[in-house]
């Protein structure tokens, strides 16, 4: 049920576990064990009770509800009786950040901009990898620019979350569509993850570059000017869009659009494009011009990014200017797993 909580979804793992007299006394004991995985920290522990015989593994999870999500909770320890395991909620709410699967023109090392292309076979299977590495942690809303390949890649990616709510399309452009699309079942809406298409996260607009080869257009232009149209952040190619162009649609959309959802409790992924959301990061980690124009966005690498108490918390956003990681709730509980039964084994 949608309006009941989402809890524990990084797992809640119960095992039986036997100790000797030496390793634990008076029937109590704790078992701590700490991994680190892409800058991810991990504290787990095994407490016993009563007997030498345990007992309940609890790892950090992410909470989802109708009314407000926590996105990361603190380790849960079994109660002794005599108080509540209750703990304060934290108000947290995570905002993911995934550029686009590889596109056919990406595959034949095209300008693309603003150009409308789907994604190749390896892009869709980027996009379903990002949606396993995203799978634990709520979703509300989602954003996508107007172009195919970034709806595509939200929609494979959503195809893999375990809350299995169904992302449909949100069509106000007119009223005729906003009518036609209407849904009249209260259940089948707590059902659905609204997905709102919006061109300010498009794609960087290339002009004349869009649909020229890239290694033709260093012939055709020289190197240095054609790296100077990419690289660099106010230098538009002709009849195209400088970096700072794009950053100034794309970031106002994003404070007067998303981050309010951000502050109501929402937890939103915007699936977007290598330039609109290095001027999305650009604002979030407040980089210089000469620290954006270095960023680069792998391909349906999915980044996480902690919105608490008004400001954003890196954790998995780009760790260094060339280099994307990745915060991945899925293959923490997955190495978690593996120390566990190496551990009982």
């Amino acid at each position: 049920m949608a309006a009941t909580t989402f809890h524990h979804a990084l797992g809640s793992i119960q095992s039986h576990v036997c100790y000797s007299n030496s390793e634990f006394q008076s029937g109590r004991g704790i078992l701590s064990v700490k991994m680190i995985s892409t800058g991810v920290g991990v504290d787990m522990r095994l407490i016993t009770r009563g007997s030498r015989c345990s007992g309940s593994w609890k790892l950090g999870a992410i909470r989802a509800s109708s009314s407000h999500s926590s996105v990361a909770d603190p380790v849960q320890l079994p109660s002794n009786g005599n108080s509540s395991d209750s703990r304060k909620k934290s108000n947290e709410t995570a905002l993911i950040l995934v550029r686009h699967g590889e596109s056919l023109w990406n595959e034949k090392n095209l300008f693309t901009g603003c150009v409308d292309v789907p994604l190749t076979q390896k892009g869709v299977e980027e996009a379903i990898e990002a949606g396993k590495r995203i799978s634990n942690i709520p979703i509300d809303m989602i954003y996508t620019s107007v172009l195919i390949r970034a709806q595509m890649t939200a929609m494979l990616a959503m195809t893999q979350h375990r809350r299995k709510k169904v992302p449909i399309v949100l069509h106000n452009e007119s009223e005729k569509a906003h009518k036609w699309s209407q849904i009249f079942s209260e259940e089948t809406k707590k059902q659905s993850i609204p997905v709102i298409t919006a061109w300010q996260l498009n794609e960087r607009m290339y002009g004349e570059l869009q649909g020229l080869n890239k290694q033709e257009t260093a012939d055709r232009f020289g190197k240095e000017k054609v790296h100077e149209w990419r690289r660099s952040y106010d230098i538009p190619p002709p009849n195209g869009e400088s970096l700072e162009m794009c950053a100034e649609r794309a970031v106002a959309y994003f404070k007067e659009q998303i981050e309010p959802q951000l502050l109501s409790g929402k937890n939103v992924m915007i699936a977007a494009h290598g330039n609109s959301l290095r001027s999305i990061i650009m604002y979030l980690d407040k980089l210089t011009s000469q620290e954006v124009i270095s960023l680069e966005l792998s391909t349906g690498i999915p980044m996480l990014y902690i919105f608490k108490e008004g400001k954003f918390i890196r954790r998995g956003s780009p760790v260094a200017p060339s280099e994307a990681g990745v915060y991945a709730y899925t293959r923490s509980l997955a190495l978690y797993r593996q120390k566990l039964d190496e551990m009982i084994h």
